[in-house]
């Protein structure tokens, strides 16, 4: 069976099990080894857990994929695996991983399979996964590993390659080392390209690159993450307070980190309390928690609208044809905040504007507003007066409330994520459900006072 009719293969899950029950293991084998170790895991997940056909299926993975499929499987399924391991098989994956994966699964894991997580790894391996333990869990050390290539700037490059093929088989990384000192100082970095294009008797601080960028253990994750973006890098070094080289952050890890935090950026944008769960395994009241805080307090919010249209019930009732488009100035304002938002808030997550560009954003965002909303102004105007016949007097009403409303709301949706993350709130916060709240009670209020002015109530 070839690779690309197992990939086809839609019922490869119904396959291995049947296999396991007739207990034909080496073809199993050969079926797991033409896959993907990704995609073999995708397959775990989908097998019950109760019983001992899931860790039959991985006693009987290649030695050389058994880590890399372990690592790509959900926490379930890794918590239900370590519950069926020996010592003996839980160390030999756990001797496979790198330090950084090992630390994401003690993260994840219940206290008591922490605890034995930890007595089945050696020493130094135990005192590194502590020491990035330490750091608090949106920090770049928090993400980093400590497994990569040290040089010296004093090595030729045939030393380099010496220690490269020494003790590369246990870095995350060999196609970018650092050149320290002694004390860890890191004083600059080089590529296995550069290495191999160089002279085998050329010293390493002669050919190596010393304008390094770095980030600080401390420094924000997403931070460390946008690095490795903008500057196109696999790998970027952290350092401590005194620049000591302390471990690195690959392309990999900031890959996770970005969609981790895109995934709750767009939560908290559409008014739901992050998790980490996949959506078919988080419980119906698991999200509801997640999702009724958030309810309540808009629905709380959104009674000053129910204010503001019972203090000018009057005014409606002189002109009763006004309620009819309540709903499409209000649906409108909205839209038009949560353009704003949106765009200031991506900006804002890619490092593309900041507090003090607060007067350009406001005055780029009038001058759309006005065009936007002079072009819904002007369209509904004439399905006001051609289709409508509502009158002038209450067609210039509805139009003037629109183009003032899209203004406003262009206005509050640019300058609340701004504010918000001056003062330290997450400006996702700020995003479609609180700014159509708010904008919906401005747009009511603008509404019956241009109505109030105009028709003379």
């Amino acid at each position: 069976m070839g690779k690309e009719e197992i990939i086809l293969d839609i019922n490869v899950t119904e396959k291995a099990l049947e296999l396991v029950s007739k207990k034909k293991f080496q073809e199993l084998k050969t079926l797991f080894s033409m896959l993907n170790p990704t995609d073999v895991a995708q397959i775990f997940e989908e097998i019950p857990y109760e019983g001992d056909t899931l860790p039959i299926l991985f006693r009987i993975l290649p030695k050389e994929m058994a880590s890399d499929v372990f690592i790509e499987m959900d926490n379930d399924c890794q918590a239900a695996l370590i519950k069926a391991f020996t010592d003996k098989e839980l160390k030999d994956v756990l001797d496979e991983l790198f330090v950084d994966d090992a630390v994401d699964l003690i993260e994840e894991m219940p206290a008591g399979v922490v605890k034995r997580i930890l007595r089945n790894t050696d020493p130094e391996t135990r005192r590194v996964i502590n020491q990035i333990l330490q750091y608090p869990d949106d920090s770049a050390g928090s993400i980093m590993t400590t497994e990569y290539v040290r040089l010296e700037k004093e090595m030729t490059v045939e030393q380099a390659f010496a220690r490269i093929k020494l003790t590369g088989a246990d870095k995350e990384t060999i196609y970018t080392c650092f050149v320290t000192d002694e004390r860890r100082l890191l004083l600059g970095l080089i590529t296995v390209r550069q290495l191999l294009l160089a002279e085998r008797t050329e010293i390493l601080g002669d050919i190596m690159e010393t304008n390094i960028i770095s980030v600080d253990t401390f420094e924000d994750k997403e931070a460390a993450a946008q690095i490795l973006s903008k500057y196109d890098f696999s790998v970027v070094p952290v350092v401590d307070k005194e620049k000591r080289l302390v471990g690195i952050i690959t392309f990999d890890d900031a890959l996770d980190v970005m969609e981790e935090e895109a995934t709750e950026d767009i939560a908290k944008m559409s008014a739901v309390t992050p998790t980490d769960k996949p959506y078919l395994k988080t419980g119906v009241f698991e999200t509801w928690k997640s999702r009724v805080p958030w309810l309540l307090l808009l629905m709380i919010s959104a009674t000053f609208t129910g204010l503001i249209i019972t203090s000018f019930e009057s005014a409606l009732a002189s002109y009763v044809i006004l309620t009819a488009y309540i709903p499409m100035l209000m649906d409108t304002g909205g839209n038009s905040g949560s353009q704003a938002s949106v765009t200031i808030i991506r900006a804002l997550s890619l490092g593309d504007v900041e507090f003090s560009d607060l007067p350009r954003i406001i005055w780029k965002e009038i001058r759309v507003a006005v065009l936007c909303g002079g072009t819904l102004a002007v369209a509904n105007f004439a399905k006001l007066m051609l289709f409508d016949q509502i009158g002038m007097a209450v067609s210039l009403v509805v139009c003037g409330t629109m183009l003032v409303t899209v203004i406003v709301a262009k206005f509050v949706g640019c300058t609340l994520p701004l504010l918000a993350n001056k003062i330290g709130f997450d400006p996702t916060v700020m995003a479609s459900p609180f700014i159509t709240t708010i904008v919906d009670a401005i747009s009511l209020f603008i509404y019956f006072t241009i109505a109030t002015s105009v028709l003379g109530l």
